[in-house]
């Protein structure tokens, strides 16, 4: 299905069509249109699915039809870590250029003039709030933001968010919201802690789910089947026989990326490491 098929606005599509977005993937062009009736959503979709498209066109659509939010929030976007906050902010100032809709990223990690740019963000109001759950949730203890006329609650990654601890926090955000309101869930999985969240916050949500996609012919996938110990032997072993000259490695926590970059650099191989104990400067 092609963008200009679904009943978004032209102004929405010229930026698609700037952006050279023609085609839908198959979750945008399941959850948009129920976006657009304004049902609450329930949407399983992995990383790379295009989900942030399929509730940000949508919602920006609709946000263009409100009065302009002073002094209060119309949107918030929860996210589990500042990154995909930023990235989220930038896919927004490009679906919303042509459309007079604001936005505003609140994440931690930042100095003082950051942190004051957003409390100045928040204070004027903003159409759309992307926001980390911790960082948030100090701005609206100190007071000053408003929650009370948000139309929109949108939680992407919402597995991840409960993996790293925001339950709490998610919950008392919540609560400082309208009960009028459309919330939608997004997340690569299922399980019980995210079904108990989908049935407190949700209101007779449609529920949308995306297989798990193949990947493309030219990919190889293989496995090794090995003991912890094993494991750096058989990386090590990897990048002298293999064309690795740019290679991501992930690993199960901060401490583990740790360790591996240590040994690797040991092992002469040039190795940066990217974990939540680095200064954001570094992350960057």
């Amino acid at each position: 299905m092609k963008f200009d098929e679904l009943a978004l606005s032209d102004d929405i599509l010229d930026a698609l069509d700037a952006m050279r977005f023609d085609e839908c993937t198959p979750i945008q062009e399941q959850a948009i249109p129920v976006i657009l009736e304004g049902r609450d959503l329930i949407a399983v979709a992995q990383t790379g699915t295009g989900k942030t498209a399929a509730y940000l066109l949508p919602v920006i659509d609709m946000l263009a039809d409100l009065p302009e939010a002073k002094d209060y929030v119309n949107c918030i976007v929860m996210s589990p870590t500042r990154e995909l906050a930023q990235q989220i902010d930038r896919q927004m100032e490009g679906f919303a250029y042509y459309v007079p809709v604001s936005s505003v990223a609140i994440y931690g990690g930042t100095d003082g003039a950051t942190f004051a740019q957003q409390q100045r963000g928040l204070k004027m109001g903003a159409d759309v709030v992307i926001a980390t759950p911790g960082r948030l949730l100090a701005h609206l203890q100190m007071g000053y933001v408003d929650l009370s006329k948000v139309s929109y609650f949108i939680l992407d990654e919402a597995d991840r968010m409960l993996d790293m601890g925001f339950y709490d926090d998610i919950m008392q955000i919540v609560k400082q919201l309208p009960k009028e309101r459309q919330t939608l869930m997004f997340s690569a999985t299922m399980p019980p802690k995210i079904q108990q969240m989908a049935k407190a916050i949700l209101n007779d949500p449609a529920e949308v789910k995306i297989a798990v996609s193949r990947p493309t012919e030219k990919i190889d996938q293989s496995a090794f089947v090995c003991h912890e110990g094993q494991k750096s032997g058989i990386l090590r072993h990897l990048f002298s026989t293999a064309h690795s000259q740019r290679v991501i490695v992930f690993s199960s926590s901060k401490l583990k990326v740790k360790e591996l970059t240590r040994e690797l650099r040991r092992a002469k191989i040039k190795t940066g490491e990217m974990h939540s104990d680095l200064e954001q400067s570094e992350r960057d």
